[in-house]
């Protein structure tokens, strides 16, 4: 009975992430992702580069390739001292190619300041981040620019597509795993334009919007340490504090890899962790200017994700963990054929097996259980994290061809 508030929360997150949200999605798919096609600003996309090697090559030839005006398009590389081959690799994709420009930190500053400099480099109107070990597809950038609506449109974020799904068991599971994250969990936030979290793989925002919000991006710090990781949802949050708008689209489209072994997902967990912590719990200062709704679903998942290893480890000291285990099971199983149904027109290579999902209904309470009181512990941690080594490219992801991409819409794949 005392884990009953516990229960309340799960339901009330359930709720809001897997039956409210996709159903506003369908009965306002009109008003949903509406776009306007007679808005084409210049755009600069600024690429913050750090031990990628071979990858910020190919990152760098799939934005060359946009279906953009190339007058209207720049393409800013920032190396932030990389310890590898990335800034020659960098320099041989911007060869002959004017409206590329390849920058070095003086020294090693981090993601977000990184991203500023190169803002500062530029004066475009919209400027669209990406991360370096990605490709784009060609449309993306378009697609994200038509989502401007009107000026309190400040950011629109892209979805991201496994390339190695099929390379481990673990990167299938993680593409059933981003299919729900991106198909499903921000449906309700898309529904109230306050998306919470527009990830820095591909994103567009209004470049004024940057620059008002600079200073508070270059002074991040905890104890007085500047934080490098969750810059992403740190801006989010504060664009949506400031007063502006947040989309997201399945229509813009971008490509990486997963990480293939378990010390690859556990550091990139344990990043993801600290970045929901911290920002989660800085955002109740300002949750209450949220739409009710969008509120209290905000609540709702830090709650959740405070107390939810609370309840892990009550049920191991209780001897009920296999209790909660066979429930994941049940729900995590349930996910992996939905997911199958939703892709069920998609050829065999595109998507995966219903049961890759398994292996989450024993991850999930594990890493939970763990990584959040690890992370409350090392919120101060000023490291790339998962750049903290030169790169080895073993996942380097190869241009898709865009002939064979399959056709987005705002439901899912088609």
């Amino acid at each position: 009975m005392e884990l009953f508030p516990i229960q309340i929360l799960f339901l009330v997150v359930l709720m809001n992430r897997y039956i409210l949200g996709p159903l506003m999605r369908r009965v306002r798919s009109n008003q949903f992702d509406a776009t306007n096609d007679d808005y084409e600003p210049t755009v600069a996309i600024i690429i913050p580069l750090f031990n990628e090697g071979e990858g910020i090559y190919h990152a760098i030839n799939s934005l060359l390739l946009q279906d953009y005006p190339p007058d209207k398009l720049s393409i800013v590389v920032v190396d932030d001292c990389s310890k590898d081959d990335s800034h020659a690799w960098a320099l041989k994709a911007a060869e002959r190619h004017p409206n590329v420009l390849v920058m070095r930190n003086p020294e090693n500053m981090g993601k977000r300041k990184g991203i500023n400099r190169g803002v500062r480099a530029t004066r475009s109107e919209v400027v669209v981040s990406v991360d370096s070990d990605v490709i784009v597809d060609r449309s993306a950038v378009r697609q994200l620019v038509r989502r401007f609506l009107h000026p309190r449109i400040a950011a629109v974020g892209g979805r991201t597509y496994v390339t190695n799904r099929h390379q481990t068991w673990l990167t299938r599971m993680v593409e059933i795993k981003f299919h729900f994250a991106q198909e499903w969990l921000k449906d309700l936030e898309r529904g109230f334009r306050s998306v919470m979290c527009l990830s820095g793989c591909l994103t567009a925002y209004r470049r004024h919007v940057l620059e008002e919000l600079e200073p508070i991006l270059e002074a991040r710090a905890i104890a007085g340490i500047a934080i490098k990781y969750g810059e992403d949802r740190f801006l989010t949050r504060q664009i949506i504090k400031a007063g502006y708008e947040t989309l997201y689209t399945t229509d813009a489209v971008c490509y990486t890899a997963a990480p293939a072994h378990l010390p690859g997902y556990f550091a990139q967990q344990l990043r993801w962790r600290r970045s929901n912590l911290v920002d989660m719990l800085g955002g109740l200062s300002h949750a209450w200017r949220l739409h009710p709704v969008v509120a209290v679903h905000y609540v709702s998942q830090l709650g959740l994700l405070l107390s939810y290893p609370v309840v892990i480890v009550h049920n191991v000291l209780t001897g009920e963990f296999w209790d909660i285990l066979a429930m994941h099971v049940l729900v995590v199983g349930l996910m992996g054929f939905i997911y199958r149904w939703e892709t069920r027109h998609l050829p065999e290579d595109r998507r995966v097996p219903a049961l890759s999902f398994l292996p989450m209904a024993l991850l999930m309470p594990v890493t939970y259980a763990l990584f959040t009181p690890l992370a409350l512990w090392t919120l101060d941690s000023g490291s790339w994290e998962t750049r903290g080594a030169p790169s080895a490219n073993t996942d380097t992801p190869a241009p898709p061809d865009t002939a064979l991409l399959p056709t987005q819409t705002a439901g899912g794949l088609s």
